[in-house]
């Protein structure tokens, strides 16, 4: 490696096109990656290191320190670790060093804070109010949805009017790593969803194919989702509320309920899981049979 660069540009650019487009990691995910090494080659920078031979275990466990010292989380120093232990492995696998420094580097425990879990009457108290305008419709179905199915609020941000099959109960979901599931949904969000595509109808020139929107036709953001629903809980007299404690209180309810954490652990669509296990192993009429049975909204509760 040239002296006068560190950590090749060219190095790093094909690395983040590998985990993309090869491994299909995230957008969000690959940004983080980009920002991490960029700090990492800047590290490296600061302590006069010019080539990748010159990396090893001491200079490695000297940047955790690092980030240490800077007040990262553990959270934050895991996907550091995780972003540089990937880059080396790369770098390995095709040719460029012999042997990876960060193999035998280990990541602090991250701490397993988990959010406020609503309990079923805060659940009933929060979508049990009378929508007032065509905003709050949608926003009923939003809030429905979200509880209904347990999804992220990326994910409802990204549904379309073509995901929603209300014969089948299910609705086509794209989540982390564009991995797509099958995700059940309950009577009474399939009832809030079709009041909200009946007063979406009555939006002009909309030209997208977003089930949700906003005033203007265009696809609702993830942060207009977060601050409706923040808007929506304080209407209701209950603290703010925002999308994760509602996908928490989802899991918590239906473990509750069944003490069948398989189930769960699909209806999430957790990273664990691949697109082929998803198509391949799920017995669809048995997660729905569960859903049906366990959950407080369900088609047949």
């Amino acid at each position: 490696m040239p002296n006068s660069q560190y950590f090749v540009t060219t190095d790093i650019n094909q690395y983040l096109e590998y985990i993309q487009q090869v491994r299909n990691l995230s957008i969000n995910t690959v940004k983080s990656y980009s920002r991490d090494l960029a700090k990492l080659s800047s590290y490296f920078k600061s302590i006069n290191i010019s080539s990748y031979d010159e990396v090893d275990e001491s200079i490695c466990s000297g940047w955790v320190g690092s980030l240490y010292q800077n007040d990262n989380n553990p959270r934050t120093i895991h996907r550091h670790l995780s972003a540089a232990k990937g880059f080396f492995k790369f770098l390995k696998k095709n040719g460029v060093i012999r042997s990876s420094a960060f193999e035998l580097i280990s990541a602090p425990k991250a701490s397993s804070h988990l959010p406020e879990v609503l309990s079923p009457e805060d659940v009933e108290q929060l979508l049990n109010f009378r929508p007032e305008n065509s905003i709050e419709i949608r926003d009923l179905a939003l809030i429905e949805l979200m509880y209904s199915s347990g999804l992220r609020v990326s994910e409802v941000a990204s549904i379309n009017l073509a995901d929603f099959e209300e014969e089948m109960a299910f609705l086509r979901v794209i989540g982390k790593g564009s991995k797509v599931r099958l995700a059940p949904i309950g009577r009474y969000a399939i009832r809030a969803i079709n009041n909200w595509i009946e007063e979406r109808k009555k939006f002009s020139e909309i030209d997208t194919p977003a089930l949700f929107i906003n005033l203007k036709g265009g696809r609702l953001t993830v942060r207009s989702i977060q601050l409706r629903l923040e808007k929506i809980s304080i209407k209701q007299g209950l603290p703010r509320v925002n999308p994760h404690m509602l996908r928490h209180s989802f899991a918590t309810h239906m473990l509750e309920s069944s003490g069948d954490l398989r189930t769960i652990q699909e209806l999430l669509g957790h990273s664990s899981l691949s697109t082929t296990q998803i198509y391949t192993k799920l017995d669809y009429q048995h997660l729905a049979k569960i859903y049906d049975k366990s959950h407080p909204r369900a088609k047949n509760a």
